[in-house]
């Protein structure tokens, strides 16, 4: 093996430019299964049922973008990683959608007004309970996919770190939206595989994903780096075990 030469591979991997929620630059080296769902379907047809729309942690406008033909007659999205920002906002304030810079998390408080919206969506970004159905009118829907807190739990482990929150799974949450107000309709988990084809394409995952392997980097994580790349020269396969699940919930009328 040419440790040096392969540490240099994967630092110039290291360097490739990232923005949005964009992995193309992968394509053919990071192969994923499927969820059985699609949260693309279902948050058009509640967006066809739905006058006013908010997309938290909306990244760079990616997914709502892909959404446009069913948009409802008010949007919104919040993003608070600045480079997201700033191309959300690129990409969506001249097709009149409001982007806001808020935090999403468990104790996040948003600048906006009770019931303001009729759907809440989010994929894949953190939420206050609370809040999302503070700014639900009465019967509105909050839509959700989430990472799992134990996914990718494997490959974590192949750098001895391990899961950030792992309390992040259905359990630890949909009670909480039920105590703030809201019914669950639906919730659903889902594993499936996810496979890298070499060493410098999951050195560019770990970049773009940081808190998969927190203060992840080349020069302080070859040694873990170099056994993955021995492993796949003994003809075994990167894969890992990725975890999600999807929800919604409607907020409850007065009786």
């Amino acid at each position: 093996m040419d440790t040096n030469k392969y540490i240099e591979t994967w630092k110039r991997e290291e360097q490739q430019p990232f923005s949005g929620w964009d992995f193309s630059y992968l394509d053919g080296r990071m192969l994923e299964d499927q969820a059985p769902w699609s949260y693309t379907t279902r948050a058009a047809e509640l967006m066809h049922q739905s006058t006013s729309v908010i997309d938290l942690g909306t990244g760079g406008g990616e997914r709502l973008l892909k959404l446009k033909e069913h948009w409802p007659r008010k949007v919104v999205a919040t993003e608070e990683y600045p480079p997201n920002f700033k191309l959300a906002s690129e990409r969506l304030l001249p097709l009149g959608v409001q982007v806001v810079d808020v935090s999403q998390n468990m104790f996040t408080v948003m600048p906006f007004f009770d019931g303001e919206f009729d759907l809440v969506l989010n994929r894949h970004s953190g939420f206050n309970p609370r809040e999302v159905a503070r700014i639900l009118v009465p019967g509105g829907t909050f839509f959700s996919q989430q990472i799992h807190g134990l996914s990718w739990r494997d490959l974590k482990a192949a750098f001895k770190a391990e899961p950030q929150w792992p309390f992040a799974i259905p359990e630890f949450f949909l009670p909480q939206l039920e105590s703030a107000g809201m019914t669950i309709i639906d919730c659903r988990e889902w594993s499936g595989d996810i496979t890298f084809t070499d060493v410098g394409a999951l050195v560019y995952f770990l970049k773009a994903v940081p808190w998969t392997v927190p203060e992840f980097s080349v020069e302080t994580h070859s040694k873990y780096l170099l056994q993955l790349q021995n492993k796949l020269e003994n003809g075994e396969p990167l894969t890992f075990t990725q975890k999600r699940y999807l929800f919604e919930a409607r907020k409850n009328k007065p009786e």
